[in-house]
């Protein structure tokens, strides 16, 4: 695809302004990062190498999209390099970014089409909570393989210049995270299902009722928190159901004004916890059937941004 701006007869060629890219470039950079605040960085760093050429190397490039796309890549690719020295060092569990439904939480008002980055991810199922932790679990040319191929349909010859290997290597990086994926995902259940099963799970969480707790979780279910040693969070993940449900109880205990609400999380139903209307938690749920088998709760504050509507501005529970 060519963005070039065709010249006016006897004018000099005008470079391609490749603004318009924005969108797809946060789509792709995301799903690589499992950031939103690491995908911006990336995309405006692939923006400002952009400008840095002159209108001559601009003209050049036949497509800027492609070229902006392949330096995001590398860029990422970069970043997932060195994000595992950093997340070593990280103060407890680490979890991918949460992203809200934009419709209810880009500014609070509910068809606003503010220019919040959160506002051009689509939601599909490449953003599912369950799906970025699997790719945690990859190697940094596996996951940018299998994300550009299989998710954004880019033919391997094009991976291959992002990554650096032939084309025929990027093709078993892609087959090697597939089977990665199809190994560590159950069937997704309905979406009406894992709503009501979320729903069960925050009357029960309300209630302190530890019994139906257990019973909407899998006995061997996980619970991982994400403070990132900026907010109390537990350090290491919590296993079984009972032990879930024992220290649920006991945050409710502890904190007996917070409110739930049942949202839209990376694109599935999930929880939002409020203190004085400000978000401290956002949980997203993997679940097997009408079981829950993961929550993810997120509550370090520099990765709730996006979720700092106020409560009297967001739209009411379904």
């Amino acid at each position: 695809m060519s963005s070039r701006t065709e010249p006016e007869p006897g004018l000099a060629p005008v470079p391609a302004r490749p603004e318009g890219e924005y969108r797809q470039l946060i789509n792709v950079a995301y799903r690589l990062l499992g950031s939103l605040a690491e995908a911006e960085d990336a995309v405006q760093e692939a923006f400002a190498r952009w400008y840095a050429m002159s209108d001559r190397q601009q003209e050049a490039i036949e497509s800027p999209g492609a070229w902006l796309t392949t330096v995001v890549g590398r860029i990422c690719l970069d970043v997932l390099g060195s994000a595992r020295a950093r997340r070593e060092r990280y103060v407890g569990e680490w979890v991918p970014e949460p992203l809200p439904d934009s419709r209810e939480w880009t500014t609070g008002r509910p068809g606003d089409s503010a220019a919040d980055p959160a506002d051009r991810i689509a939601l599909d199922e490449s953003v599912d909570m369950a799906f970025l932790v699997v790719l945690e679990s990859m190697t940094p040319a596996e996951r940018v393989a299998f994300i550009l191929h299989d998710v954004f349909r880019y033919a391997f010859a094009e991976v291959a210049t992002i990554v650096g290997r032939t084309p025929a290597a990027c093709r078993q990086l892609a087959s090697s995270a597939r089977r990665r994926v199809s190994a560590a995902r159950p069937p997704e259940p309905p979406t009406g299902l894992q709503a009501r099963v979320i729903k069960d799970f925050k009357q029960a969480w309300e209630t302190q009722d530890i019994a139906a707790l257990v019973g909407l979780l899998n006995p061997d279910a996980t619970m991982v928190a994400d403070g990132g040693g900026l907010v109390g969070a537990t350090l290491r993940p919590i296993v079984g159901a009972g032990e879930i449900a024992r220290y649920i109880v006991g945050i409710g205990d502890q904190v007996p004004d917070m409110k739930l609400l049942v949202r839209s999380v990376n694109g599935r139903p999930g929880l939002v916890a409020q203190l004085g209307g400000a978000t401290v938690t956002v949980a997203a749920f993997g679940l097997a059937g009408d079981r829950i088998t993961h929550i993810w709760a997120v509550r370090n504050p520099e990765k709730l941004q996006p979720w700092a509507a106020p409560e009297d501005t967001a739209v009411r529970d379904r």
